[in-house]
């Protein structure tokens, strides 16, 4: 059996994804896969998703140069959600952080706590 029929799409076809650096396991994002992003994913070893927003695939870094080079995937119990270790060139962080988690609760209210790696207007032209 295919490994993209194993799994266990929302209504959707979508499987939630976790992206971790295989390094230290930081969780860099979150993002979507269809059968299609991850078959691409499989066959390139670069990771590809499904844009919720903008109905569309795309390759993680395609614009930035950002890219993700898939070292490990885990599958949860239910086969319902994807964990995907990878060596990620800069940041997988649009807003110019390493992780698209740089804010943390302090009291009421979510803090920045991590640096910028590079300059979103530079990159983003």
């Amino acid at each position: 059996m295919d490994i993209t029929e194993q799994i266990k799409y929302d209504d959707k076809g979508l499987v939630t994804v976790i992206v971790q650096d295989c390094l230290n396991n930081e969780v860099l994002m979150v993002a979507y896969m269809n059968k299609e992003s991850l078959k691409t994913t499989l066959d390139s070893g670069k990771t590809h998703f499904w844009s919720r927003s903008r109905q569309k695939y795309w390759q993680k870094g395609e614009d930035s140069g950002h890219i993700q080079t898939v070292k490990e995937i885990l599958i949860d119990c239910d086969k319902d959600a994807l964990v995907i270790k990878v060596d990620q060139k800069v940041a997988a962080c649009h807003k110019g952080y390493r992780s698209c988690f740089y804010r943390k609760l302090k009291g009421k209210k979510f803090e920045i706590f991590q640096k910028k790696v590079f300059d979103v207007e530079t990159v983003y032209k």
